[in-house]
């Protein structure tokens, strides 16, 4: 087997790894991985990477449902929304240019990276949650599933706050309940993807029971270690692969 394949089966584990040892931010690195590592078209390594983050995002709902810290019925109303968006924005995907594609994830990449260096703690949100308010709660869907249909990235650093702002979900359940909205806009978006660029399907399920396996892991490694030190060293891990995919594309902004 080519050592670059391998190494991608490799890195599925670490994905799902570090999905269930930190949460959301977790399966950001899951398009780099693709594209440099497994040899995929970044069109293609979108629809791949929605699967993969769909189905962990799935197994690590299923985790916290056990725990009872999902909102299952405030998830799916995020996540309706989002359904729409995520289905519009896998058909971005088609105007820009692999190069450009890559280029607006490692700037994405490197807010999450950031996001992740700065936070102290727990991220802190100013109000407790209460009633939903659907009109904020349907405009928060909508945007953050175009982000998942447009680069196969859950969101989830961006659903906690508004699930928990403007969804009405207790503090406690918004990360478990965020991972259902993931699961639900991935499914969205992965159905407009596939229209345009077929899957490999048993490279997609291989890769999709490894991440998920190590999504399985992390849960059960993530019961005993620091939350904030995992994210701290992640966050310069992910920042790192930022930069490089701006190295390999900066083509595009020097044209």
């Amino acid at each position: 087997m080519d050592i670059y394949p391998l190494t991608a089966f490799v890195f599925s584990g670490l994905i799902g790894l570090s999905l269930g040892l930190i949460g959301g931010g977790g399966s950001i690195i899951t398009l780099p991985v693709l594209v440099y590592l497994a040899g995929i078209d970044p069109p293609s390594a979108v629809g791949m990477s929605l699967a993969i983050v769909g189905a962990t995002s799935l197994v690590g709902a299923v985790f916290h449902y056990l725990r009872g810290t999902v909102d299952l019925k405030k998830g799916a109303l995020f996540g309706g929304f989002g359904l729409g968006g995520a289905y519009f924005g896998s058909g971005l995907t088609r105007l820009v240019s692999g190069e450009t594609l890559l280029l607006i994830f490692a700037l994405l990449m490197m807010a999450v990276a950031l996001a992740m260096m700065l936070r102290k703690g727990p991220p802190r949100i100013e109000r407790a949650s209460g009633p939903t308010d659907l009109k904020k709660t349907a405009a928060a869907g909508l945007a953050v599933g175009v982000l998942t249909g447009f680069l196969g990235v859950g969101g989830g650093f961006l659903i906690v706050p508004a699930l928990v702002l403007f969804g009405g979900v207790e503090i406690g359940a918004a990360i478990g309940t965020s991972l259902v909205v993931i699961a639900i806009n991935s499914a969205a978006g992965l159905f407009g993807q596939i229209q345009f660029h077929p899957l490999d399907l048993k490279m997609t399920a291989a890769y999709t029971v490894i991440a998920c396996l190590g999504t399985w892991m992390g849960a059960r490694l993530g019961e005993g270690a620091s939350p904030e030190r995992l994210q701290k060293g992640f966050a310069w891990f992910a920042m790192a692969v930022a930069l490089f995919l701006i190295f390999k594309n900066q083509g595009t902004i020097i044209r």
